[in-house]
């Protein structure tokens, strides 16, 4: 469980979403997908703001990845994008970390994602807004490294809520990371990390 400025979350699972902004899939050297590209985190790898990044000592390429998160409110199963929003609490700002060359080594991705602390977010849920067009901010030591937006996108919030309550049932709480603009980088010890997403403000974290 992580205690946000506004309340807690406690996931039973947090699906991810790769490569669903084109740039991103283009500076990884990978195609745009047909369909999204789902994996999970464990709830363990969650870190409330103002938490340390620990980075593993088997990697030697740990990278941030803003993200807008979803954070489902109640029960879905089989839903359709028109009616996602029903199934909302609200969104926040998260950052999928990755030991990237555990990621390429291994394939799939469990081991690059899933190490503890690999999943701050926050710093609070906010229910009224619109994720249609937001900027998402990546910062690392004040120097922008990330800068998109929401509408660019490949698969909608509805489109990927749709396509996964197709696969498993979403609890309240679980929490969706909805892939990350281009510009993806390294993290190194000391380094202090921002993603920031328009209307809900600024989740920060160290590295160590």
């Amino acid at each position: 469980m992580i205690e946000l400025e506004n309340g807690t979350i406690n996931p039973t699972k947090i699906v991810c979403v790769g490569r669903n902004y084109a740039d991103h899939a283009k500076e990884l050297g990978n195609e745009a997908p047909a369909e999204p590209i789902l994996f999970l985190k464990p709830p363990s790898a969650l870190l409330a703001p103002g938490g340390t990044i620990l980075r593993p000592a088997i990697s030697q390429r740990v990278d941030h990845e803003g993200e807008l998160a979803i954070v489902i409110g109640r029960e879905a199963k089989h839903i359709k994008a028109a009616g996602w929003r029903e199934y909302v609490r609200g969104f926040t700002c998260a950052n999928d970390v990755t030991a990237r060359d555990l990621q390429k080594k291994d394939i799939q991705f469990t081991r690059g994602k899933g190490f503890d602390t690999f999943c701050p977010i926050g710093p609070r849920i906010v229910s009224d807004l619109d994720v249609s067009d937001l900027r998402i901010t990546t910062r690392v030591n004040g120097d922008v490294r990330q800068d998109g937006r929401t509408s660019q996108m490949i698969f909608s919030c509805g489109a990927l809520l749709e396509f996964i309550t197709t696969v498993m049932t979403l609890l309240p709480d679980d929490v969706i990371l909805t892939g990350t603009p281009a510009g993806v980088g390294p993290l190194a010890a000391g380094d202090v990390v921002e993603v920031e997403i328009e209307g809900i403000g600024v989740l920060r974290n160290a590295v160590a």
